[in-house]
């Protein structure tokens, strides 16, 4: 094997999404890759797979190493945690100042930012990159959220822009932000997708039950409804599931299939820092909420004993109730991507990252699994008013949910009388409910907290904080008096 330094990129781990990448820098003209598994059974795997790649192998990290030009530059593609630190501990080792060690997993962003300030100390550059797209994304382009250094991106700009997925002749992909800004907004795209996966999964549930379609039939209104403002690739997909039939059955593949939702993480990582940062993500909670529900088979055949209503639940106009559906979907929808550019904001003030949300919807538009047609709404929205404070205000989204909302409304009705599940539907409602309300019962919380535990409030017509001696005769004084 050739240690001589011929190649401008390298890989390591080369499982499926590492043998993918690998394979798609190959394709692109300019790009000589490097490949190296801990395991060298899987780097003969690749080469014998595909011969025309051309790809370096090596053997050892310094092997590895010496493959690669200066600044030397890598993407370690292996599961996320201790695996991952032993990797770059590795490299940090036969690297030198001004190479770059890319973490393109998905990692959770805490611990981008402690690697990278770790391996800053070296003088080696440390970038977490977010990468979407799954299997076929990373073989044929995905959505690509790299963070990092600004001397990183010169490097590692042109070989990412290569192999990205192209939308409307632009790269899916943008320099997001340092240390972990790459990762951080990977996990909102992920929360996100979470959220448009189980909307989908209710609209088709309150059709199916709603009106008796079966699996095939409703995959012919998703198909048609992919054709206008839902347009997307999770929709598009939904309708080839819904198609599906199991050949060993004969049923539609879905009834086949145990209704337990898995997860990997990125969810409630989502939720998780959205709490830290007191930003709102009830959709995005409520979908990681039902998959984690539906993965308690034992509880809920405990709970199917419990009461529900009394009355069959059909529609009288099926039309009707499908065009409602569609609205409920697109209005929910709008909620979902409304709060995760919220975490998004509020994640980049906490973190001292200058991210550019309009950059962030472009860059999801082709590639990544979130990808859809009104990603350019968002797009236009942030050009229009940078500093958008709720995304769901500008005027499309405005008008989108105007339009919607008689119809959102019916839907979680219809499906609270039916005893229908549908957590997205229903708190992505309450959301807009609340951010919309003029006054929030939050004044009588905090009368609450005042009373148990002196934790004061704000008064409406006088500035000041304030609390009340609730025994006795209920006197108010200002805050700072009583501490």
């Amino acid at each position: 094997m050739s240690s001589a330094a011929t190649a401008n990129i390298g890989v390591v781990g080369l499982a499926v999404m590492g043998s993918n990448l690998a394979r798609n820098l190959a394709s692109r003209e300019g790009n000589t890759v490097a490949i190296f598994n801990r395991s060298y059974e899987k780097t003969q795997t690749l080469l014998n797979g595909h011969p025309e790649a051309g790809f370096i192998p090596a053997s050892t990290y310094q092997e590895f190493a010496d493959s690669l030009q200066k600044p030397r530059t890598a993407i370690i593609m292996v599961k996320a945690g201790a695996g991952t630190d032993a990797v770059i501990q590795a490299l940090t080792e036969v690297f030198e100042p001004g190479d770059i060690i890319v973490d393109g997993g998905n990692a959770y962003f805490p611990d981008t930012i402690r690697r990278e300030k770790a391996v800053r100390e070296t003088g080696i550059n440390f970038v977490g990159a977010g990468i979407s797209g799954g299997e076929e994304g990373a073989l044929l382009g995905p959505s690509i959220m790299p963070g990092g250094s600004d001397e990183s991106w010169i490097t590692l700009g042109p070989i990412l822009k290569s192999i990205a997925a192209v939308a409307e002749g632009e790269p899916c992909v943008t320099h997001i932000g340092h240390d972990g800004a790459g990762h951080f907004v990977k996990m909102v795209h992920n929360g996100i997708e979470y959220a448009d996966m189980q909307l989908i999964a209710e609209a088709y549930d309150l059709i199916r039950r709603g009106t008796g379609k079966t699996p095939a039939e409703i995959a012919d209104i998703f198909t048609e409804w992919n054709k206008g403002e839902l347009e997307s690739y999770l929709i598009e997909i939904t309708a080839e599931v819904l198609r599906q039939v199991d050949a060993e059955t004969g049923k539609p593949l879905v009834d086949v299939i145990v209704d337990q939702a898995g997860a990997k993480g990125t969810g409630a990582w989502t939720v998780q820092t959205a709490l830290s940062l007191g930003v709102p993500v009830s959709g995005i909670a409520e979908a990681t909420f039902a998959r984690s529900l539906s993965s308690h088979p034992e509880q809920r055949a405990v709970a199917a004993a419990l009461p529900g209503p009394e009355e069959e639940f059909e529609v009288e106009d099926t039309e009707a109730f499908i065009e409602d559906v569609r609205l409920a979907l697109f209005a929910s929808k709008i909620i979902a991507y409304s709060q995760g550019f919220d975490e998004i904001r509020a994640g980049a003030a906490e973190y001292d990252w200058k991210i550019d949300l309009g950059a962030i919807s472009k860059i999801w538009r082709g590639g990544c699994i979130i990808r859809a047609q009104f990603l350019n709404r968002i797009a236009d929205a942030y050009e229009q008013t940078p500093e958008l404070p709720v995304l769901a205000t500008a005027p499309y989204f405005a008008d989108a949910l105007t339009r919607g909302q008689a119809s959102w409304r019916r839907v979680v009705i219809a499906a609270t009388e039916a005893g229908i599940p549908s957590p997205a539907f229903s708190s992505s409602l309450a959301y807009y409910d609340g951010i919309r309300a003029d006054r929030l019962p939050a004044a009588l919380v905090q009368g609450q907290r005042d009373f148990f535990g002196a934790h004061t409030y704000k008064r409406i017509d006088k500035e000041g904080t304030f609390h009340t001696l609730w025994s006795g005769d209920r006197t108010e004084i200002e805050a700072e008096d009583t501490h």
